[in-house]
C-alpha cells in the first residue's frame, strides 16, 4: 500500500510533490481543500496524508482536518507542511497526532526521508492490528477421508477468488474453521477476520454494532463492518438474523456502503463475505423468516460442511490433535490414544460433531491420571467393558434366542465397521478377518447396504433382495 494523499490549496505545490514522490515509485492522490481531502478519505483511506495548514477557501484548516483524520483512521500518518511554520503550529499538530512537521519551502531529500519513515510506520502499525485482530487459536483443518477431501477441494478452490461462500452443516462440524481456512489462503490473509454472532445483534442494537457510531464526547466507534476493512466479514449462524438487521445488511452488500450512526460521512469498505448456517434456509424463506434477496445476495458458492458421522476415519486423527493442543495451551498431560479407544471413538455417535469430540478428549486428559494410553473404559458410556474383556449385553439382546442375537450382533457389528472404514469394503474385510467375497455374502444376507454420500459412502440396514455389486464401494 504505497498511496499518498497530497492535501494543498496551491496548485503548484501540489504538482511538485505529486511528481517527486511519483518518481520515487509513490501512488498519489491531490486535494486542494477541506471537502476534496475528506470526499478522498471516504472513498479510500491513503497509506500517509501530506496536508497544508493553511487552506483557502476550505471549511476546515489543516488543523481540523488533522483532528478528523486521526480520529477517524488513526493508522493513517498525516505530514503536516507550511509555508508559514512556527514552533507553535509544530507543537500544535504533533499534539494532534501528526506523524511530522516540514516547513515550506522544504528540502526534496528531507521530504523524502520523512515519507520514507512514516510509510515504514504505517505498514508496521497495519501489520500489528491485523495481528491483533486475527485469531490465533483456531483450529486446523484436520482429515484424510474422503468427505474431508472433498470439502478441502472446494475450500481451496473458493481462496482463489473473492466470491461469498455460504457454509451449511450440523452444530459444531467446523464451519467456522472452513471459513477462517478460506480466509488463511487468500490474497486476504493479511487482513482481519472478524466474526458477526448474527442471533446476538438486536435490531435496534444492529447499526451500532455493526456501523459504529459517532458522538461528539466519543468520537467514532468503529463497527464490526469497518474493522473487518481488508479482510473477512464472518456471519455466523446467518438464520438467526432478525429480520430488521437483514435489510440493512442487504443494502450494505448492495450500495458497497454505509454511514455510522450518528454520523453523515459516507464510509466505504472492502471486505469479503462468508456465512454459516445450520437451517434450511429456503424453508425459513417459505417461512417469512429469511429474505430472499439476502439469501441470493450470500448463496454465490454454497459448500456443505459434513457431519463428523461421515468422516469415521478421521475421527482418530482429530482426537490425536486435540490431545496434543491441550497439552501445549493449557499444560494437560501428554497421553497417546490406545487402539481400542480409537476404534471406541469412531463407533460413537456424535451429535455435536467435532466440538464434542474436543469436549471429550478434554475431559478424559482432566479426570485421567498418570500418562498411560487413554483406555477404551475412560471414554463417556464405555463403562460396561470390563478389563477381562468380556461385554455386558443389552437387555434386548439377551432376550433373543442364539441365531437372532447372533445375527442382530453380526448386523450392528459389521455396519459399525463397514462406517469406520468410510465404506471400503476391503479395508472392512482385512481388519474383520474376512476374504473380501465372504463378507460381500454375509453383507448381503444381513440386508447390510450402503449409499452414496458427499465424499464416500455410508453403511446401513435394508430388507429388500440387493445385487452383489451394490455393495461393491472400493
Amino acid at each position: 500500500m504505497t498511496d499518498i494523499l497530497i492535501v494543498d490549496d496551491e496548485r503548484d505545490i501540489r504538482e511538485l510533490i505529486a511528481e517527486i514522490l511519483r518518481d520515487e515509485g509513490f501512488a498519489t492522490r491531490m486535494a486542494a481543500n477541506s471537502d476534496e481531502c475528506m470526499a478522498e478519505i471516504n472513498a479510500e483511506p491513503p497509506a500517509l496524508m501530506i496536508l497544508d495548514i493553511w487552506l483557502k477557501d476550505s471549511r476546515m484548516d489543516g488543523i481540523d482536518i488533522l483532528t478528523r483524520v486521526k480520529r477517524d483512521n488513526p493508522d493513517v500518518p498525516v505530514v503536516i507542511i507550511s509555508g508559514h511554520g512556527n514552533i507553535e503550529i509544530a507543537v500544535a499538530a504533533i499534539k494532534q497526532g501528526a506523524y511530522d512537521f516540514i516547513e515550506k519551502p522544504f528540502n526534496i531529500d528531507q521530504l523524502l526521508v520523512v515519507v520514507s519513515r512514516a510509510m515504514e510506520t504505517s505498514r508496521l502499525r497495519r501489520e500489528n492490528n491485523s495481528l491483533r485482530k486475527r485469531e490465533t487459536n483456531a483450529a486446523e483443518m484436520l482429515g484424510a477421508s474422503g468427505a474431508f477431501r472433498k470439502l478441502r477441494e472446494q475450500l481451496d478452490k473458493v481462496t482463489k477468488s473473492n466470491g461469498r461462500v455460504m457454509l451449511t452443516g450440523a452444530p459444531g462440524s467446523g464451519k467456522e474453521v472452513a471459513a477462517r481456512y478460506i480466509h488463511a489462503h487468500s490474497a486476504r490473509s493479511g487482513g482481519p477476520f472478524i466474526t458477526v454472532t448474527s442471533a446476538s445483534i438486536a435490531p435496534d442494537h444492529m447499526e451500532e454494532v455493526l456501523f459504529g457510531r459517532e458522538t461528539p464526547d466519543r468520537g467514532v466507534e468503529q463497527g464490526l463492518l469497518e474493522q473487518a476493512h481488508g479482510g473477512v466479514i464472518y456471519f455466523d449462524e446467518v438464520g438467526d438474523m432478525p429480520l430488521g438487521t437483514q435489510s440493512k445488511i442487504l443494502r450494505v452488500l448492495t450500495e458497497q456502503q454505509f454511514a455510522r450512526a450518528g454520523g453523515t460521512d459516507k464510509v466505504r469498505v472492502d471486505l469479503r463475505v462468508i456465512s454459516s448456517t445450520t437451517r434450511d434456509l429456503p424453508s425459513e424463506i417459505a417461512a417469512g423468516r429469511f429474505r430472499q434477496e439476502l439469501y441470493d445476495r450470500l448463496n454465490v458458492v454454497p459448500i456443505a460442511v459434513p457431519a463428523l458421522a461421515e468422516r469415521r476415519e478421521d475421527i482418530p486423527l482429530l482426537a490425536r490433535h486435540f490431545i496434543e493442543m491441550f497439552n501445549r495451551v493449557q499444560g494437560l498431560t501428554l497421553r497417546p490414544l490406545s487402539d481400542e479407544a480409537a476404534a471406541m471413538l469412531q463407533t460413537m455417535e456424535w451429535p455435536g460433531n467435532i466440538r464434542q469430540l474436543r469436549n471429550i478428549i478434554e475431559r478424559v486428559l482432566i479426570l485421567g491420571e498418570g500418562a498411560d494410553p487413554i483406555e477404551a473404559r475412560e471414554l463417556p458410556g464405555q463403562t460396561s467393558v470390563p478389563d477381562e474383556g468380556r461385554v455386558v449385553l443389552g437387555g434386548a439382546l439377551a432376550a433373543l434366542p442364539l441365531r437372532e442375537a447372533r445375527e442382530l450382533f453380526e448386523r450392528e457389528y459389521l455396519l459399525i465397521q463397514i462406517n469406520r472404514f468410510g465404506g471400503n469394503i476391503s479395508r472392512t474385510a482385512a481388519f474383520v478377518g474376512m476374504e473380501r467375497s465372504a463378507l460381500h455374502r454375509k453383507l448381503k444376507s444381513l440386508g447390510v447396504v450402503t449409499s452414496a454420500k458427499p465424499g464416500g459412502r455410508v453403511a446401513h440396514f435394508d430388507d429388500d433382495d440387493l445385487d452383489e455389486g451394490d455393495l461393491d464401494v472400493d
